[in-house]
This record gives C-alpha cells, structure tokens and sequence, in this order.
C-alpha cells in the first residue's frame, strides 16, 4: 500500500535510505503549516507546508514545493535524509562526493590527455573536410 503519491521504487527507495540511517517514522514529529506565496485560494484555504524535526538529532526541514501535502510529505522526507545523511557521514556524504565530481570535472587535463584529445579533433576535422561538396564539371 503506496502512502505517498509517487511511484513505488521511489518510496521504497525512501524507506531503504531511512533503514539505513536509523531512521524511524516514530522518531519525526510531523506537523502542517500554512504555506505562504503563490498558489491563490487553494494556498490560503489548506495547509500544504509540511514541517519535519527528527527528534534524535533536532534536524528540522520545512517544505512547501507543490500545492499537493501528500506530495510536500514525501519531499520533505527526502530533504530530512540528506539533511541527517550529511550530518552523520560528513565527509562521504553524497554532497560533498558530487562537489569533488565537479571539481574532477573542471581541473586541466593533462598534457598527454590534452595531446590526445585535440589529435582525435583533428582527425575528425579532416574526416569531415572531405566530406565537402563534389563540383561537377561540363
């Protein structure tokens, strides 16, 4: 039985990531907040903002992306993961391995590397040289 409206991998990947932090539903306090900004009528009339605090940790999260509560439920619960997830692994946590990916990504290549590289341009370059419209003489 789904409780949140998305797809059940992703709810069981949700409830694999809790299991493997120590994370209990019992251990959250869940309440429900107004939301504030642009959404109208629906906005002001229901309360879609959802507030989590796990409370072995004191770590609070507050979401109010969509207009469905359902869907800020499950939002905020991922939200809460990472939040806890750094907290706990610090170094290894999954923010700090996509900012080292990018700093991978953006650090000068090698000279071999580099050599390499603009040798495969070049050949590509004169592969589509002679790809070059055929005159046709009379």
């Amino acid at each position: 039985m789904s409780i949140f409206p998305v797809s059940s991998a992703k709810e069981q990947d949700l409830i694999e990531k809790m299991n493997k932090l120590g994370i209990r539903e019992e251990d959250i306090e869940e309440s429900f907040v107004r939301s504030s900004g642009k959404g109208g009528q629906h906005v002001n009339k229901t309360s879609t903002c959802v507030y989590l605090k796990h409370l072995p940790t004191g770590t609070e999260v507050k979401c109010q992306e969509g207009r469905s509560q359902v869907l800020n439920r499950y939002r905020a619960r991922v939200l809460l993961i990472s939040k806890i997830d750094q907290l706990i692994r610090g170094k290894e946590s999954a923010e700090v391995q996509r900012i080292e990916k990018i700093r991978r990504q953006k650090r000068k290549r090698s000279k071999r590397s580099k050599e390499k590289m603009l040798a495969d341009k070049k050949i590509v370059s004169e592969k589509k040289k002679m790809r070059g419209q055929v005159s046709h003489h009379e």
